[in-house]
């Protein structure tokens, strides 16, 4: 019997430029960070359209960091979304500040603007909004009200890789932003992070803390970590960066034909995109409005790969509930965690995987 060809949710795409690149550092003996690095920096900073760009560790490093940064500390509160990656809400309890969930938008998954001015107190110091799978979250709109209010913005972009909103990149609208280099983002350095900023000043306050706070070498100014990015990962990054615009224009071309042969069918939502927004599709999720983990075990028999981004919103995971989120409620986030699944729209997907991915999943809606 033939075997079924498997279609994976993620492929990183790592082809010979990125290992010349790696092995042009090994052959340099200048393995941590050093110019590589900077080289990265810079050329992230120009691609993103802003002044200031700080390679770290991780997208979790770099919101740590920021926080840090921008002079969060314990007793203040940050708005967040309920409907993400557990980092986006760990990073405040690192600088132990109380993170204060509000739900999100149903058509986006991102932060609802018309909810956050309600959950503004006289502790709250900051709004953490997310770029969820590739699509912009309003940044306008709630810059205007954190500049009502005296807040912080941070824009957790770890997802939107080259997003817009009406032709400005995601990292570049405005606030301090933070990305992830993870294998299945739509740039990868293996592991990584960058922060981008047009505040010389933060910038400035940025750097040294992924340095154990020293701007020279062997004297610490100030309390930091060690969150520095290799020159190795940073090889891989520059590598990437030169064919991230392509490999988001696949996602977008991989994304449109899911779209068109999914719309309408019954028991399908498909991801919406706003006007004068551009989504980059780290992920392709949909909704399946009726038992989403039986069509998720159907697909993998039909040999497509799935995946559920987010099971469990951020105050139902046992972390938050033993610290008192418990009672919580956040409606369009906990029915989202019922209903979304990741499709593969990776840019190693062929127009016959495509199809075979759209027609799997109506087979499996239909046989749920």
């Amino acid at each position: 019997m033939d075997t079924i060809k498997k279609i994976p949710i993620a492929s990183p795409q790592i082809g010979p430029e990125e290992k010349n690149a790696v092995m042009a550092v090994l052959d340099s003996g200048q393995l941590a960070q050093g110019p590589v690095t900077a080289d990265f920096e810079r050329a992230f900073a120009q691609w993103c359209g802003v002044r200031n760009a700080i390679a770290v560790s991780s997208g979790t490093a770099a919101l740590h960091l920021l926080m840090i940064a921008h002079g969060i500390k314990a007793g203040d509160e940050v708005i967040t979304t309920p409907f993400t990656f557990a980092a986006s809400a760990n990073c405040v309890l690192f600088v132990s500040a109380r993170p204060v969930f509000v739900d999100v938008e149903p058509e986006t998954a991102c932060l609802d603007p018309n909810l956050v001015e309600a959950a503004i107190t006289p502790r709250t110091k900051a709004i953490i909004a997310v770029d969820l799978y590739g699509h912009p979250a309003q940044i306008g709109a709630l810059r205007s009200i954190a500049d009502r209010h005296g807040l912080v913005l941070v824009e957790d972009a770890c997802q939107a890789h080259g997003a817009t909103v009406d032709g400005r990149k995601t990292g570049a609208l405005g606030v301090s932003a933070a990305f992830s280099f993870y294998p299945t983002k739509n740039i990868t350095t293996g592991e990584g992070g960058m922060v981008t900023t047009d505040d010389d000043e933060l910038a400035s306050r940025l750097r040294p803390l992924r340095e154990h706070g020293a701007r020279v070498r062997y004297r610490h100014d100030t309390l930091g970590y060690n969150l520095r990015l290799t020159d190795l990962a940073s090889a891989i990054g520059l590598a990437q960066l030169a064919k991230l615009d392509a490999f988001n224009e696949t996602r977008r071309r991989n994304a449109k034909r899911l779209t068109e042969s999914l719309s309408g069918q019954p028991g399908i939502v498909v991801p919406a995109e706003r006007p004068g927004y551009r989504h980059v599709y780290h992920q392709y999720t949909v909704r399946i409005e009726r038992d989403r983990d039986g069509v998720r075990r159907r697909l993998a028999e039909l040999g497509v790969g799935s995946a559920v981004h987010y099971p469990v919103v951020v105050h139902h995971q046992p972390l938050y509930r033993d610290i008192g989120y418990g009672s919580v409620e956040m409606p369009v986030a906990e029915t989202l965690a019922d209903e979304v699944l990741s499709l593969p729209v990776h840019p190693a997907l062929t127009d016959a995987d495509l199809d075979r991915v759209s027609s799997s999943l109506i087979q499996a809606v239909r046989d749920a």
